[in-house]
């Protein structure tokens, strides 16, 4: 993997992650759209690495509201009240959400890591993106914040993460479609959708980093990581930022659209061509 290949995916990974665009998607399909012939061992450990960079972006762009829910939760179990406010609750919140994507991606671990190497089936898989998207736009009421949220939508936000471990299902777009679906208004639906990404992104990480350590001639190739690293890190920071602006005046169908239509164009590129 060259430096500009790395700058390219790193870029990819931080805009993806937190658009509701699919980042494992758009990291199975661009290298075939390029031509890139890249390396296994070297792909797994570059992956891992720039998901570890969107996930420190979310945790520094989220921190004050980490420290205030953690704060909160700490506080809560030790007064033996653990849902005596509203920002305890949304702790617990976040631990249900997290529940169903864990159990799910234990269950179906072979299927998972076998779509990740096919960009047919993360093509295929856009098209659920597209459908969700476009779904929550008709039927969602946007009318809910973050303080009405319940154990219920809390489990359905979770739900809909499950879906987002095959590559192709945004984890952003189906969470946040999920919360539309509940009537939580668009911005407050993306909030939730980043703060619960952060038990999943975290945990995943630690798996992969310690998997990473394994690969051969690490240090050698850490330069190219490195820089991988950081551009998902100021990209995904500024993503986050763009997309909670975005979501205040408009829709998620300019979303729902472009997967739609990447889907189309790399599988008539795989099967027509």
């Amino acid at each position: 993997m060259t430096f500009l290949q790395a700058l390219i995916l790193g870029v990819i990974q931080g805009l993806t992650e937190f658009l509701p665009i699919s980042s494992s998607a758009h990291l199975v399909i661009t290298p075939f759209l390029l031509n890139w012939q890249l390396p296994y061992q070297q792909v797994f450990a570059f992956d891992v690495l720039i998901q570890v960079g969107t996930l420190l972006a979310v945790i520094i762009y989220f921190w004050s509201d980490l420290y205030q829910i953690i704060l909160a939760f700490i506080r809560a179990l030790w007064r033996r009240k653990p849902f005596e406010n509203q920002t305890a609750r949304l702790g617990w919140s976040l631990i249900l959400a997290t529940l169903p994507a864990g159990i799910l991606g234990l269950l179906l671990k072979d299927q998972v890591e076998a779509a990740f190497n096919s960009p047919a089936a993360a093509s295929g898989f856009l098209f659920v993106t597209a459908s969700l998207l476009f779904l929550a736009e008709r039927v969602g009421k946007k009318v809910n914040t973050l303080q009405k949220l319940s154990w219920l939508d809390a489990l359905v936000f979770g739900a809909f993460q499950a879906l987002s471990i095959f590559p192709g299902v945004s984890r952003s777009g189906a969470t946040i479609s999920g919360g539309m679906l509940r009537h939580f208004q668009r911005r407050d639906a993306a909030r939730f959708s980043f703060l619960m990404s952060i038990p999943v992104m975290l945990a995943a990480g630690v798996i992969g980093i310690i998997d990473l350590l394994k690969v051969p001639d690490l240090s050698s190739f850490l330069p190219v990581l490195l820089l991988g690293f950081l551009s998902a890190v100021i990209v995904g920071y500024l993503s986050i930022h763009w997309l909670l602006g975005f979501l205040m005046r408009r829709s998620l169908n300019a979303f729902a659209l472009y997967c739609a239509v990447l889907g189309t164009v790399v599988l008539l590129l795989i099967y027509a061509f």
